[in-house]
């Protein structure tokens, strides 16, 4: 059957690269912006609110919510264009890091109190959002969360800690797990809208990963008074709410992986054409080649692996199983593209700060962040058995 390709995709992606390369990188040139800079809030929401009006912030969302209504295979596509890019601020341009990407999923579970509130001031790039489920102690198992939510008249009352939380150093509220049943395990695990300027709220930013990006923070509740009408969905749907948008997320790091192992191929394949040994560039030897050779085909069969699996999303399959295969697959061979741009950059590659050697360590965490390879292997092992 013949592919539909979705009609915005050529013109967004021209819009894209117009922005990208006229207005966003030139200012991050001329702001002398680097990969582990602390970026201000008012930095950070003139790129949301510029993406805004050109229509690149959440694409993805449907058009009640002001979005397009793009399909997530269109969207993998501009997603690894714009993480292709050498942009530092990229995540921000489509609304990875605090936009719609969020809080898309809730918007069929929200009151119109809450869509006023806290959805749509998203999608209009006003008011950023983190997703917290994490904790210290519950990892991967996110039904060992400790944070607790108790009522008391028309509020919750909410202690624990979540921790690493992405996003959360631009977020203004936090779509925040936590039980309200202890009898009842996954069941008794509920979603609320909580500010993060509320008293008893405070962020910690210890938790500094190796690329060195202040982006996530330890988040803590200490007797913080969350009104009622701020549950998302009925009490104790939480953790299936979680599960549903943690599926499609793990298939949407995909293409950010891929965008920048492409961008490591490109800078490698340069470097290997215009590096001087022995009175040639060092890309006539074939242990070079060889390796060139290895990272397209992996970076193919990545790319058609994401897109495959996108289709299948957008056709409303359960893709739960393939989306951890993607996972696992995108981000270790990914990895391995970037670890051999390194190896051909030579001394270059391994200079702090060098892109090829922040790509290298950032391609490393997508092999914990979002459940790490073990988890994903569990994931598939248990779709085949079951």
């Amino acid at each position: 059957m013949a592919r539909i390709e979705d009609p915005l995709l050529p013109r967004l992606r021209e819009t894209l690269q117009r922005y990208l390369h006229d207005e966003l990188i030139p200012m991050e040139k001329e702001l002398g912006l680097g990969y582990e800079d602390k970026f201000s809030r008012e930095l950070v929401r003139s790129v949301w609110k510029r993406a805004r009006a050109l229509g690149l912030y959440g694409p993805q969302l449907p058009p009640e919510l002001g979005g397009q209504g793009l399909s997530y295979r269109a969207l993998c596509v501009l997603k690894d264009d714009v993480a292709a890019s050498g942009a530092i601020l990229f995540p921000h341009v489509l609304g990875d890091w605090g936009g719609p990407s969020r809080i898309g999923s809730l918007a069929q579970y929200a009151t119109p109190y809450q869509r006023e509130r806290y959805i749509l001031p998203v999608v209009n790039a006003e008011r950023g959002a983190c997703f917290a489920m994490t904790e210290p102690q519950s990892g991967s198992d996110a039904t060992r969360l400790q944070t607790t939510a108790v009522i008391d008249g028309d509020d919750y009352i909410v202690n624990g800690t979540k921790h690493y939380i992405s996003a959360s150093t631009f977020a203004d509220f936090a779509v925040l797990m936590c039980v309200t049943d202890p009898e009842k395990g996954a069941d008794g695990i509920s979603a609320l809208l909580v500010d993060l300027d509320q008293p008893g709220v405070k962020l910690t930013y210890d938790c500094v990963p190796m690329t060195g990006q202040y982006v996530d923070a330890d988040i803590v509740f200490d007797q913080v008074r969350v009104p009622r009408r701020n549950l998302i969905g009925e009490p104790g749907q939480g953790f299936r709410i979680a599960m549903n948008r943690v599926s499609v997320n793990r298939l949407l790091h995909c293409p950010t992986m891929i965008g920048l192992a492409r961008q490591a191929l490109r800078l490698a394949l340069d470097y290997a054409q215009h590096r001087q040994q022995f009175g040639g560039p060092i890309s006539r030897f074939q242990a070079i080649q060889h390796m060139l050779a290895d990272m397209a085909t992996a970076l193919y069969a990545c790319e058609h692996m994401v897109l495959a699996t996108a289709e299948q999303a957008d056709a409303g399959m359960d893709v739960r199983e393939a989306a951890s295969m993607c996972k696992l697959f995108v981000s270790e061979r990914c990895f391995e593209i970037a670890d051999k741009a390194m190896q051909i950059h030579g001394n270059v590659g391994v200079t702090k700060n060098h892109p090829v050697e922040f790509i290298f360590r950032r391609l490393r965490l997508y092999r914990i962040v979002t459940g790490t390879s073990e988890i994903q292997r569990n994931t598939i092992a248990k779709g085949l058995l079951k």
